[in-house]
């Protein structure tokens, strides 16, 4: 995966020695760190674009993201494609566990699911909720996932 700044600036170096250099970087000048993991992906005619991002929020000081976005052919239904949206996040995610447990950072995955019933999203909430949670990670969905519902949303 090729990952950038929100801003667009390309990060060349290793995603895990990229993230384990901002966490020392943003912890050294005082600031509690916490990772949110989301995914969001878009429909346009038969291409599917997603983007996901590491949303690193500086307790009551805001934050920052990085970015990667990808595309594939539209042959998914609006489950599967919820479903591969919640696999890119765990993916990164996993990726990322041993530096965040090094440094005690917490993490959360954001599915762009809606849990309210009457959205479409909502028949794959309980598919993306139970493979989040088997794999050990803190699990949210809308209206509390603001790493892919705004922010991997804005990226796409």
């Amino acid at each position: 995966m090729k990952w950038r700044t929100f801003s667009g600036q390309a990060i060349e170096s290793n995603l895990i020695q990229k993230v384990e250099e901002t966490i020392i970087r943003e912890t050294s000048m005082g600031y509690k760190l916490k990772l949110c993991i989301g995914t969001d992906s878009r429909v346009c005619g038969n291409i599917i674009e997603y983007a996901t991002v590491i949303v690193f929020v500086r307790e009551g000081r805001g934050g920052f993201m990085y970015v990667s976005a990808s595309n594939e052919e539209n042959k998914l239904s609006l489950n599967q494609r919820m479903i591969t949206e919640v696999a890119k996040s765990i993916e990164v995610a996993y990726s990322l566990c041993d530096l965040l447990e090094k440094y005690n950072i917490s993490l959360e995955v954001h599915a762009d699911i809606n849990s309210d019933p009457n959205f479409k999203s909502n028949s794959a909430l309980k598919e993306a909720m139970g493979y989040i949670l088997s794999m050990g990670f803190v699990f949210k969905a809308k209206p509390d996932a603001f790493a892919s519902s705004y922010c991997a949303d804005k990226a796409i």
